[in-house]
């Protein structure tokens, strides 16, 4: 069959027919799949199991530095965990500081630091007129709640193969001081997949911004999870890039073993100037008396080299691979031929951001919501939930079965094409 933009209204509407029918099957079924958000399988938990056992009674709770992992202090984290999140961070040990389970708690920590005591000596943001934040859009919602719940103004900015849309990056922030950062997944970004390219690193490093106290807030969330041997991609270094192009205290990264090992109980870090991480000491040192050592402990000995990590995500790959490659495949079968419409094909990282045609997200996510299939809402992958295309779906493939994410693609399929249908009949 032809494009369905192609086809007579008469034969629009019986393709419509028939899909109502099969959609009518699938609703029948009772299905509950969930492709919501990108929540790792039990299969990809279980791989981390063993290190539950590495902290047993016999066990040494020293830290190769000599600091009790069961005790008070260790402010900004023992050795090894700063060492196992070097790697994620693209960073030195030194320049690190080892938190909890959440690399999300040290992004909205950070911000809240900058609005409540600003940064080199510049006013607190809270006491400014307006603060305005760059949010590359398609991009992760909740990046973007943590600006919108200080009350910061949401600055949209498109997203290229490359990185965000350079031209109005730099545009923008030469003219207006009250920007003051941008949100940036550098590598298998979420929900694109791209990577951002050298020429767009250098670019944030070097450009001219009319707010001194400017941040670059690198979230390298994907920096190590690789889906294809022979296929991995790497990001040019943030830090160096603004070290040399003097704006050492430019970037923030950040990281986290939260799709590594557990979820819910991982360890996080923060890579940043000297300057950066002593403002951030100071006011840590307020908030706690030290992290939980002993789970930094677990991790730097269960993960203790570049190459046992390495080994850990390859058999994340093996399990991840073979979902990513159904979601293409099925797309391809059948939506490549019949509707006007793109996805991504990642190297990397854990989302498929699709692109349906325009004005059918919000319909093509509730009907696959009321066949029992749970996708992302529309919207969400733009600043204050409102994608002015109405277009964009953020596709989690990881947590769900190879057969049940199998049939939950058989479902979306179809409503992507009763969607499309709908759209050019009424």
């Amino acid at each position: 069959m032809p494009l369905y933009s192609s086809l007579t209204p008469e034969e629009a509407a019986a393709e419509l027919s028939a899909l109502q029918e099969s959609y009518r099957s699938y609703q029948a079924k009772g299905l509950k799949l969930n492709m919501a958000r990108g929540k790792p399988s039990a299969a990809q938990l279980d791989l981390s199991r063993p290190m539950l056992e590495v902290l047993d009674e016999e066990a040494d709770l020293h830290s190769c530095d000599g600091t009790d992992c069961g005790n008070y202090g260790g402010l900004s984290g023992i050795p090894e965990a700063k060492q196992l999140l070097s790697y994620m961070l693209n960073d030195r040990p030194e320049n690190i500081i080892a938190g909890g389970s959440s690399s999300l708690t040290l992004m909205f920590d950070a911000i809240s630091r900058l609005m409540a005591f600003g940064t080199e000596g510049h006013a607190p943001w809270s006491t400014l007129d307006q603060v305005k934040w760059l949010c590359p859009a398609p991009g992760y919602d909740r990046h973007f709640a943590i600006c919108e719940t200080f009350g910061m103004e949401l600055i949209p900015i498109p997203i290229t193969p490359d990185g965000p849309d350079m031209d109005l990056v730099e545009q923008l922030v030469a003219n207006d001081s009250s920007i003051k950062g941008i949100w940036c997944v550098p590598q298998y970004a979420n929900p694109t997949g791209i990577t951002y390219s050298d020429e767009v690193v250098q670019r944030l490093a070097c450009m001219d911004c009319a707010a001194p106290d400017f941040r670059i807030f690198w979230d390298n969330a994907y920096s190590v999870h690789h889906l294809f041997e022979g296929a991995e991609e790497h990001v040019a270094d943030i830090a160096d890039a603004c070290h040399a192009a003097g704006n050492p205290n430019r970037y923030l990264k950040f990281a986290s073993t939260s799709k590594i090992t557990f979820p819910g109980a991982g360890i996080s870090g923060l890579a940043a100037s000297p300057m950066n991480i002593e403002e951030t000491l100071r006011v840590a040192g307020i908030q706690m008396v030290g992290p939980d050592k002993l789970n930094q402990l677990r991790h730097g000995r269960f993960l203790p080299t570049q190459e046992a990590l390495s080994r850990h995500m390859a058999a994340h790959a093996k399990l991840l691979a073979p979902k990513f490659q159904l979601v293409d495949r099925k797309l391809k079968e059948g939506l490549s031929e019949k509707v006007e419409c793109s996805w991504s094909s990642p190297n990397g990282g854990y989302f498929i951001s699709f692109e349906g045609p325009k004005s059918t997200a919000k319909r093509i996510v509730r009907l696959a919501k009321e066949a029992g299939v749970q996708l992302t809402d529309a919207g969400a992958t733009w600043p204050y939930g409102k994608d002015p295309f109405d277009s964009n779906i953020r596709i989690a493939p990881s947590m769900p079965p190879l057969e049940e994410l199998d049939e939950a693609m058989d479902v979306f399929v179809t409503c992507v094409k009763i969607a499309a249908l709908e759209q050019l009949l009424y």
